[in-house]
């Protein structure tokens, strides 16, 4: 399985446990994220991030910025993207059963790189559910 990860200045540091993690555990990892701690603008990597899953490039796509907030936005204006902003392993696991997200957004400077390892590992491991929740993702609509 591919995944995409993108990343500001704020996640780079867990974006490197997180790629070390992906490779050790056999996903091939797509990075358009920066690997400095520079000040840079979220939207450069993030959009790459949401293009590769919207195009069918990477299966799913994992981005991380300071609050989460920005990197979660900027996804969530690609068609075919759902976004989630998650803080916490319920969310995330909600995230993917009820809503069926393809791309996890991880808060770096509100959660601990445990939590964040842990967020990714729930995130790639829960199926979406289906049922009922399809009738609302149909609802999103896709231009």
């Amino acid at each position: 399985m591919k995944v995409a990860i993108g990343n500001d200045h704020a996640g780079t540091e867990y974006k490197f446990e997180i790629v070390k993690k992906l490779k050790s555990n056999g996903f091939e990892v797509i990075n358009f994220g920066t690997d400095t701690t520079d000040s840079m603008d979220y939207p450069d990597t993030i959009h790459q991030v949401a293009k590769a899953v919207e195009n069918n490039e990477a299966a799913v796509g994992i981005i991380l910025c300071g609050s989460g907030n920005g990197a979660n936005m900027v996804a969530n204006h690609h068609q075919k993207i759902r976004s989630a902003l998650c803080w916490n392993e319920e969310i995330v696991a909600l995230a993917r059963q009820h809503n069926d997200a393809n791309i996890l957004s991880i808060p770096a400077r509100f959660v601990s790189l445990d939590q964040a390892l842990k967020f990714v590992d729930i995130f790639l491991a829960t199926a979406f559910e289906g049922g009922r929740h399809q009738k609302r993702i149909d609802k999103i609509p896709v231009k």
